[in-house]
């Protein structure tokens, strides 16, 4: 199995050379691209400084698909890894993915139940993703797998940070939505799902904060706060997805109705001010909208299972520059 592993980076400097000094070590016979955005602290320099990255993709856009997507069509793996550029690989992670090649399994499951290595779903094998644990006082949190049961499909999503698609899938999938700034790696786990893949959730193959930096965990692409690229991401992908259905405007509705009341308790308690509330509500609605019309169009620009007209043949200029030592 050859694996490379795709770093999306923008104004990361140190938690990138972190990030590549864990691989280096723990995984020092892998692939490595990185995807730099336009980043003005240095990054360049700093990877052509290195011998450990084989090659570096300069970018114009501020959108992690466009990066993933840039890094892929440069990757040559099997099996390609996505990483992001704060985390720290553990032990267990190379050996955890070599054991998940898919020449050796050729199935992958959904079930969170299922024992490690080895699940009753002959789905063939479309991506392998695990946890980020991170260190605190109490001492280590780690996540678990999140499944989701949506317009028939038993849907597992990955971990936007640390997670690997056969080369098979992500050629079936076109790579990354790059109309989405947010919820990409969410949109890609339910097209794995519409196009008969699944995914396998192996707690080893985990990663971490590097614990001389805050735990602050970051969103699939954008800002969290961005309430109208969050609800805008939400009800296009969904309705791309699943098409203008009653279940599609009640889960929209449902995330909606829970983050008002969220964001309401902190007006009250005064940690948050009545007209940034509304703000927020107008924001929301606005993408909600923006969404539904725009997941709509693509629906049906593109009728086939993948559902992807925005990803990564339908464009061959996302590089500035492309530095290979390959």
């Amino acid at each position: 199995m050859h694996l490379s592993v795709v770093i999306p980076t923008l104004n990361g400097r140190e938690r990138l050379a972190t990030c590549l000094d864990a691989l280096t070590e723990r995984a020092p016979d892998v692939e490595v691209v990185v995807a730099n955005g336009p980043s003005a602290d240095g990054t360049s320099g700093m990877v052509r400084d290195r011998d450990d990255v084989d090659v570096l993709v300069e970018l114009d856009a501020r959108n992690v698909n466009v990066a993933r997507n840039a890094g892929a069509a440069r990757a040559s793996g099997d099996i390609i890894a996505f990483l992001g550029d704060e985390l720290v690989v553990e032990e267990s992670w190379l050996d955890t993915l070599r054991g998940a090649d898919p020449d050796d399994l050729g199935a992958a499951g959904t079930d969170p139940k299922a024992t490690e290595g080895g699940t009753d779903d002959d789905r063939p094998l479309g991506a392998i993703t695990g946890p980020t644990n991170r260190e605190l006082r109490a001492g280590l949190a780690t996540e678990e797998v999140e499944t989701r049961r949506v317009g028939g499909r038993s849907i597992t999503y990955v971990n936007p940070l640390n997670v690997a698609f056969t080369q098979r899938a992500l050629n079936e999938l076109d790579g990354f939505d790059e109309y989405l700034e947010v919820g990409g790696a969410r949109d890609a786990a339910h097209r794995l799902a519409g196009t008969g893949f699944g995914v396998d959730w192996r707690p080893a193959m985990s990663v971490r904060y590097d614990p001389d930096r805050a735990a602050t965990p970051r969103p699939d692409g954008g800002r969290e706060t961005d309430w109208a690229w969050r609800y805008r991401s939400l009800a296009y992908r969904l309705v791309k997805n699943y098409g203008p259905r009653p279940t599609v405007g009640y889960r929209v509705a449902r995330h909606a109705v829970s983050d008002a009341w969220t964001t309401f308790r902190e007006v009250v308690s005064g940690e948050g001010r009545p007209s940034a509330w509304l703000g927020n509500g107008r924001d929301v609605s606005l993408g909600t909208g923006r969404g539904l019309v725009d997941g709509l169009r693509t629906r049906y620009r593109d009728r086939s299972s993948r559902r992807n007209p925005n990803g990564l043949s339908a464009r061959t200029d996302r590089a500035v520059t492309v530095f290979d030592r390959r």
